[in-house]
């Protein structure tokens, strides 16, 4: 039985191996924002936010986007595997009031892992519409699972689309190929540091996006863009 074991393991961690030089691979082409820069973060949630309101597929998205409570934008979402697959970014959440008044973002993670056929890798740019309180609550949590915590589904893209009932919807526009994952089962997580670090003292999501008592003029262009299209 511990041989058995032994090559399981052996198989795991092989196909993990396998994940993460994809991963690489795909970071390479097209690098995510720098690890520890909150705010270069917040320049390419701003990009990718343009990206969307100008794809003719996203005519849905962009129609309902003042609806929404809140949305989370992960600019640079890394997806690989062979087999045994996995996924990550981070990503910027805000949130807007019933006046229609964006939030400064907070920090959040995003990982994913899945199991069965799948082969290759792709960065997305992965934007997720918060479309209930259930799924602006779950947001607020200290970690929380997407199809457990809160409800998620594909968001709706192209000519006549058709939106399915769902806390919080996902879209995305992908570069490279990769076949089998959804972001249902993922782990969104704030991070902590990050928040700190930008607002240059302790934070946590609840006082960025409910009290809103700290601000950061890096982010006014990200707001401004919101704020222009609920407008329109």
């Amino acid at each position: 039985m511990n041989g058995s074991l032994s090559r399981r393991r052996l198989l795991t961690l092989g196909a993990q191996g396998f994940t993460a030089s994809f991963a690489l691979g795909a970071c390479a082409s097209n690098p995510p924002a720098s690890p520890d820069d909150p705010a270069a973060l917040v320049s390419s949630a701003d990009t990718t936010l343009s990206n969307f309101l100008r794809d003719p597929d996203m005519t849905w998205f962009r129609n309902n986007l003042p609806s929404a409570r809140g949305v989370l934008i992960v600019p640079a979402f890394v997806r690989a595997g062979f087999i045994f697959g996995g996924g990550g970014g981070n990503g910027t959440l805000m949130v807007h009031d019933d006046s229609g008044n964006w939030s400064y973002p907070a920090f959040y993670t995003v990982a994913s892992g899945s199991v069965g056929f799948q082969a290759g890798a792709s960065v997305a740019e992965v934007i997720l519409m918060i479309r209930s309180q259930r799924g602006a609550d779950a947001m607020l949590s200290n970690s929380f699972r997407l199809g457990a915590d809160a409800s998620v589904a594909a968001g709706p893209v192209g000519t006549g689309a058709q939106v399915q009932t769902s806390d919080i919807l996902a879209f995305s526009r992908s570069r490279g190929f990769f076949g089998g994952v959804s972001l249902d089962g993922s782990v969104i997580a704030p991070r902590d540091a990050w928040n700190s670090t930008f607002y240059g003292r302790q934070v946590r999501p609840v006082d960025i996006l409910v009290s809103r008592n700290v601000s950061n003029p890096q982010a006014d262009g990200l707001r401004n863009r919101l704020s222009s299209n609920i407008q329109s």
